[in-house]
């Protein structure tokens, strides 16, 4: 018999009302305090960094107590928090996959799109190849570390929260890196800080330079809520329902996919699972397309998706799974790894920042400023980071780089998929991994730079 006063029944409404009032306060504190209004770091990652304080507080003056393990949060709130990580990451991108573009593009903007898809798969690389050289060297002088760790450098900064625990969960798993979630955790809260750090130092150059006024804010218009033909705000369902009901559809079938493939691969079944954001993606789309089958057989009268709820779950679950993601970190399982993440986390900072604004000088000269901070915020942290540093230059989003941000998720995972089986041979074959990710960024830069590259030799 259930009993409604146990801690078991309210648990897990405590763990997301502490999350959902730890980004009240953050957002309180970034109205309040200048200095966290002029850092740019998003409201998620400081209501995660709050909320990382307090349990750290909590883990010393208890003597090593888990402040989520306690009866308050249910017994196992820890393990809550990585599963809510886990779902929201794909949650996020299925919401984000239902939504309808009416956009069409010219050949030129259809080559911006794809080079923005290739440059972030060549920033992917180029964070894999950097934290592999370096973990390659660390792993004989930590206790504990695998030299496949730093190839988390590119799930934390390029892909955010979600992916990094997902990997360091595997590398935990299946090759015993003591502490990986915690480690791909902590990267994913280092590539926020340093998307924020590099978003700041290249605003401020733009300011000196005259070309901006930071802070200065424009209302951006959104999404219709109600379309000409969709269904009604106010009909016998409510809107919102429809829209997570059809992430909820999307979300089982990815589920079977994945069930599906680990039955027939069981030895991958951890990378499988780990592939859940592009599995709903794929979800997501067949979805999409049920509906248009079904409006174009006349079954379906009314559109049922509307781009601007969609937008609004979409980034709720990605507040969530960021708040979560920080929140979970364990400090004290990460004491024998400062070092080597620190390093880390400055060379993802300086090199993605240098590489992503020469690619934006280069290929981009239009619009480079507006493209390098778009791109930037992105792979050091998530979509969302980006469109808030390019707020800051471009408040009406007048430049086709918003755009780019939201499109180039196609080109992206089309060549990025290699890199994501190639993080999972790493810890098996280091070296074979290590040259065939160099040679990988090599093929990138070519078809990056194809143009300059094939002009040059025909002259």
């Amino acid at each position: 018999m259930q009993n409604f006063w146990d801690f078991s029944v309210w648990g897990l409404l405590n763990i997301f009302a502490m999350l959902l009032l730890s980004l009240l306060v953050a957002n309180a504190l970034k109205k309040k305090i200048s200095f966290l209004q002029k850092s740019l770091i998003p409201t998620s990652v400081l209501a995660g960094l709050f909320l990382l304080v307090i349990s750290t507080i909590f883990f010393f003056v208890t003597d090593g107590q888990v402040i989520y393990d306690t009866e308050f949060f249910g017994g196992n709130g820890a393990a809550v928090l990585e599963t809510i990580t886990y779902h929201c990451l794909a949650l996020g991108f299925i919401a984000s996959s239902l939504k309808t573009s009416n956009n069409q593009f010219t050949k030129k903007r259809s080559v911006e799109i794809f080079d923005s898809g290739v440059t972030t798969v060549s920033t992917y690389l180029l964070q894999a190849i950097l934290g592999f050289g370096i973990t390659l060297v660390a792993v004989n002088m930590v206790e504990g570390l695998i030299s496949a760790a730093g190839v988390l450098l590119p799930f934390g900064y390029g892909q955010g929260t979600g992916q990094a625990m997902n990997y360091g969960n595997i590398y935990e798993q299946d090759w015993g890196f003591v502490g990986g979630k915690n480690f791909g955790l902590t990267i994913a809260a280092l590539g926020f800080l340093s998307a924020s750090i590099g978003g700041v130092i290249h605003l401020n150059v733009l300011r000196r330079k005259g070309k901006i006024v930071v802070g200065n804010k424009v209302n951006v218009p959104v999404d219709r809520v109600e379309g000409e033909n969709e269904v009604s705000m106010s009909g016998s369902i409510d809107k919102l329902t429809i829209q997570v009901a059809l992430m909820a559809v999307a979300y089982v079938i990815a589920y079977g996919m994945m069930c599906g493939l680990g039955a027939l691969l069981p030895g991958m079944k951890s990378t499988i699972f780990g592939f859940n954001f592009l599995l709903g993606v794929i979800g997501a789309l067949l979805v999409k397309q049920t509906l248009k089958l079904l409006k174009k057989g006349g079954i379906v009268k009314k559109d049922y998706t509307n781009n601007f709820l969609l937008t609004r779950v979409s980034n709720f679950c990605f507040d969530l799974m960021v708040v979560a993601g920080v929140a979970v970190i364990r400090l004290d399982l990460l004491k024998e790894y400062w070092g080597i993440l620190l390093i880390l986390g400055v060379v993802g900072l300086v090199f993605t920042y240098i590489y992503n604004l020469f690619v934006a000088k280069k290929l981009f000269a239009d619009y480079a400023d507006e493209q390098f901070l778009a791109m930037y915020g992105m792979l050091t942290g998530t979509a969302s980071t980006g469109a808030i540093l390019l707020r800051e230059l471009d408040g009406e989003f007048k430049t086709p780089a918003a755009d780019n941000l939201i499109y180039q998720t196609v080109p992206a995972i089309a060549f990025g998929f290699p890199m994501m089986l190639l993080a999972t041979l790493a810890p098996a074959q280091p070296m074979l991994t290590f040259g065939l990710l160099i040679v990988f960024f090599v093929v990138m830069n070519v078809i990056l730079f194809r143009r300059q590259i094939f002009r040059r030799k025909s002259k």
